[in-house]
Order: C-alpha cells, then structure tokens, then sequence
C-alpha cells in the first residue's frame, strides 16, 4: 500500500505538469512543469522526502530501460539520420561537454566550494 499511494502522488504532480503543459501559453514540457512542481513541494515540506523516496528510487533504478524504445525508434529512422550522422554526433558530444562543464560549475557554486580561498 506505501508503494501505492507514492506512485499516487509522482503521478498526481505528474498530472499537474501535464494540465499546466495544457493551460499555460508556454513553449515548456510537461515534464518540466511536473519536475518544477515536485521541486518545490519538497523544498517547502508540502511533501516529504520519506512519501516518495522508495518508488522515486525504484523508477531511477528502470530509468535506463525507458530508453529502448528511443533507441529503436534511432536504428528504425537509420535511412534519414544516416546522411546526417557525423553532424549529430558533433552536436551531441559538444552540447554534452558544455552541459557537464556548466552542472559542475553551478554545484560548485551551490555548495560554495568553488570560490577563491575555499579550498
């Protein structure tokens, strides 16, 4: 029953992101809106990290599993991406290398340990 009613409340901010994605003019995700949303529920105690932390947990553990059907739906798509390959892995490559280099700034400057003299 604890694992229910978890599910329940990820899928009820999920559900919220998806009616925000629905309501508001914005050129955001659903997801973004859900994410945002349990952020700040649990930054302001509305929920508490213990309400969620087991199937929170159990869902980042199959996360790499809900990449399959992204990657089959590449290799089906593999006639109209094949002249395009070199350029996309370029990009993909760059935009992960500046994405690591700014996360790790930020935590940085989150946690205060990459000023001058904090070492």
């Amino acid at each position: 029953m604890k694992y229910l009613k978890q599910m329940m409340i990820i899928l009820s901010v999920s559900l919220v992101g998806e009616l925000l994605h629905e309501l508001l003019p914005l050129p955001v995700p659903a997801s973004i809106y859900g994410i945002i949303g349990m952020f700040i529920m649990l930054y302001t105690g509305l929920i508490r990290v213990e309400q969620v932390r087991e199937t929170s947990s159990f869902l980042i553990e199959i996360m790499p599993v809900m990449f399959v059907p992204a990657a089959v739906g590449l290799i089906n798509s593999w006639d109209v991406l094949k002249s395009h390959w070199l350029s996309y892995v370029t990009v993909t490559l760059v935009s992960t290398v500046i994405v690591m280099a700014v996360s790790g700034l930020v935590t940085q400057a989150v946690t205060g340990k990459g000023g001058k003299g904090n070492e």
